[in-house]
């Protein structure tokens, strides 16, 4: 069958969203990148103006009589094929959009922003008060958002959906009790087999020294030429405008190399978006399928070859001809039990793999409880700290290493948080599955040979963009839908009490 004018028409109008949607995303980079911070009401004024460009011509009569004219083509194509994927994909998201009033979402995208700016200023100050206000703002929108979807199984549903299509909180809650029956025992045989933390890492490493690291390191992993930038920011993250504009950014502290692994972090997200197949550039299919996916490559990238013996024995000479003042006297055996160092903290993102999930899962349980009611929103900080005790033995100093730490809840990305730790399940069950078809990975890595694994993830991960569900795309490449117990051996064989000295 032909395709009938009408599939031509979608795609133009598609087109005309995703360009302006793209723009809202380079003028996010630019907020938490370049702009001075006086420009955070005018920005959330533009933000929410493209937003409702692109919702009013991707809601609009016309794509809803597009979409019922092209059910009959639909039906006659292969499910898995491009054409069939995009009218799949453009009705789904049509159904959920079309419910949100443009007022709300206006509300949404003016709140994000705001909320944003304003977390920006409270966490240097240590003023949760400041901050407040926002967050109690983006738990009260949210709140009217889950109410127009009532047939719902629970309220979270609803925000993870728009983060993990397709998945449900009670599936989540059954990887988390998992994870945290199997990590708890973990965490302290690996505080045993590491023992304390000798300040390897405590160095003084000059910010020039770690941007140029950086760089190298996103070269070395490799990417096509022209098409990526790096910058410091305030809280790391990947965006850009396109499959050739990808901007990945890092964060330079002046102790310890916090920044490389963050790069490395944020080139597994840059990838995904990099390699997805150019022919569903500018449609909905044309991004990666959802952030815990998203976050299994980016973790994979970050620790399952950034946190490895392979890598190390290949890039530790590299690491110390850089700096060599810091790194002289400092051995490559030693060098690898400080970045793979086990030990509770306090911030999540500079957490090692095995506290990491107990940082995540607790923000889940959090966002829930906010949801709910259960928690007020002035009593988050006591309750964050009563939780961090009891889940890591962390004592929170104060709230801007504690509740203000991460900037999500000010944006109002609410349903966020889980992906990061369905991302480390995922990561590992593919991980298995690359290693099986290229037995000579490790190998590879220590020559510093990393096209291969680059290859391998574009080809079963990546091109496919949004056109399957999240957990149909992880059971494409690997033959499974998410299973922690894979992940739960990999921590036990590297960081256990019988893991190699």
């Amino acid at each position: 069958m032909s395709r009938p004018d009408a599939f031509a028409e979608l795609e133009s109008r598609l087109a005309q969203v995703t360009d302006v949607n793209r723009v809202r995303r380079v003028l996010g980079w630019d907020m938490q990148v370049m702009m001075p911070p006086a420009g955070a009401g005018v920005r959330g004024e533009q933000q929410a103006t493209l937003d409702r460009i692109a919702f009013d011509l991707f809601v609009s009569p016309e794509t809803e009589r597009l979409l019922e004219e092209l059910r009959s083509y639909e039906d006659s194509l292969d499910p898995a094929s491009d054409d069939a994927s995009l009218i799949r994909v453009t009705r789904k998201d049509f159904e959920k959009t079309s419910r949100i009033p443009p007022e709300l979402r206006t509300e949404i995208v003016k709140a994000g922003t705001e909320g944003f700016m304003a977390w920006r200023a409270a966490r240097p100050a240590n003023d949760y008060e400041s901050f407040r206000p926002h967050l109690e703002h983006q738990i009260e929108l949210r709140r009217r958002y889950v109410e127009l979807f009532p047939e719902s199984e629970e309220p979270y549903d609803v925000l993870l959906d728009d983060y993990e299509r397709g998945m449900k909180a009670s599936e989540v809650r059954a990887v988390f009790d998992r994870l945290k029956e199997g990590l708890v025992p973990l965490v302290a045989e690996a505080k045993e087999l590491y023992g304390e933390d000798d300040g390897t890492l405590d160095r003084a490493f000059p910010a020039d020294g770690q941007e140029a690291l950086s760089r190298e390191i996103v070269e070395l992993f490799g990417h096509r030429e022209g098409a990526w930038r790096i910058d410091p920011t305030v809280h790391p993250f990947a965006s850009g405008g396109g499959v050739d504009d990808i901007r990945i950014t890092t964060k330079y502290e002046p102790v310890g190399l916090e920044s490389f692994f963050a790069t490395m972090h944020e080139y597994g997200h840059g990838l995904y978006e990099h390699q997805v197949a150019k022919e569903l550039d500018r449609t909905p299919l044309g991004s990666g399928v959802s952030l815990g996916l998203h976050e299994s490559q980016s973790r994979m990238w970050e620790n399952l070859v950034g946190r490895s013996r392979p890598f190390w024995r290949f890039f530790y000479p590299r690491l110390q001809q850089r700096f060599p003042e810091q790194l002289g006297d400092v051995d490559e055996e030693t060098w690898f039990r400080a970045v793979n160092r086990v030990q509770p903290s306090l911030i999540r993102i500079a957490a090692d793999e095995v506290t990491y999930n107990m940082h995540v899962i607790l923000r889940f349980e959090l966002e829930q409880d906010l949801l709910a009611g259960n928690v007020d929103v002035r009593a988050l900080p006591d309750e964050w700290n009563r939780r961090m005790h009891e889940y890591l033995a962390v004592d929170v100093p104060n709230d801007a290493d504690g509740v203000l730490q991460d900037m999500h809840w000010g944006t109002g990305t609410i349903g966020y948080f889980p992906t990061y730790s369905l991302g480390n399940v995922m990561s590992v069950q593919i991980w298995e599955r690359i290693k099986d078809e290229l037995p000579d990975l490790d190998d590879r890595l220590e020559r510093g040979e990393f096209a291969p694994l680059r290859e391998w993830l574009g080809e079963h991960i990546h091109r496919h963009g949004r056109k399957f569900l999240p957990q149909e795309t992880l059971e494409r490449a690997v033959g499974s839908r998410i299973d922690p117990e894979p992940y739960l051996r990999y921590l036990r064989d590297k960081h256990g009490a019988a893991a190699p000295a």
